[in-house]
């Protein structure tokens, strides 16, 4: 009964967010011609999709407690600031790594790789922490996390988590990005790889603290950094190398 509810409520995630973001960000553009701070705040909206069906139906999905039992076990792990601030080095070494090497690569400055974006710092750091950090977490870490981590190996339950979570951004794929055609494999490849990657940090240190904050934390510093980034294909290539380098370093401790 239990892995029923898990399918369904990875299914009904995806159809929920995948509704949200083609029905009302695309009426919004495409009718409302919405300027972009607007369309910025209903795709934090639609972020939230995973966490809008968990209490929706959560006397389905938990039968066997309530929403203020869920988020206490979600967050009641006793948190260490030096492995928060570890895994938080970690997830922005990895993108700060990639755009050095990229920089020493294609031989342009480190700083031609970032700019302030259209928006002031403190509302990219608001966005970036009402979007994916606490939209997400409570169902792919919060609920599913659990069940995965109990039914498979740690290996095994990170990958799947993994791949769950990035084809759960599929839509985003074709309707937010700037690749087509041939680009768009290593681009869909890296996102996987990346979104792997992030699961197998996340579940690194939640295995040993068992607290949502940690994967609110690495969600948040690499959602924040995208914010100011200006790249291109390649810098998804290197980035999931990198990310597969720390799935095989991470592997190899647990």
């Amino acid at each position: 009964m239990e892995s029923k509810r898990i399918k369904r409520y990875v299914i009904l995630s995806y159809l929920v967010f995948w509704f949200m973001v083609l029905g009302i960000c695309g009426t919004a553009s495409m009718v409302f011609q919405c300027p972009p701070v607007v369309m910025r705040i209903l795709s934090n909206v639609c972020a939230w999709a995973p966490t809008i069906v968990l209490l929706a139906g959560f006397k389905y999905f938990c039968p066997e407690e309530t929403v203020k039992d869920f988020y206490k076990r979600s967050f009641g792990g006793k948190i260490s600031l030096l492995s928060l601030a570890i895994a938080a080095v970690i997830t922005v070494s990895a993108t700060l790594i990639t755009v050095l090497a990229l920089s020493l690569i294609q031989g342009k400055e480190f700083g031609s790789y970032w700019s302030l974006g259209a928006y002031p710092f403190w509302a990219s750091f608001l966005f970036s922490v009402t979007t994916g950090p606490t939209g997400e977490e409570s169902g792919w870490r919060g609920y599913l996390r659990p069940y995965l981590n109990g039914k498979y190996s740690f290996f095994k339950a990170s990958v799947i988590q993994g791949v769950i979570w990035a084809f759960w951004h599929t839509v985003l794929w074709f309707v937010d990005s700037d690749y087509m055609g041939i680009r768009m494999i290593p681009y869909i490849i890296s996102n996987v790889v990346v979104m792997t990657g992030l699961c197998f940090i996340m579940n690194f240190f939640m295995e040993k603290h068992d607290n949502l904050i940690y994967g609110i934390v690495v969600h948040f510093c690499f959602n924040f950094l995208y914010c100011f980034l200006q790249v291109d294909i390649w810098f998804y290539v290197f980035l999931s190398v990198v990310y597969l380098i720390i799935i095989a370093v991470i592997y190899s401790l647990f």
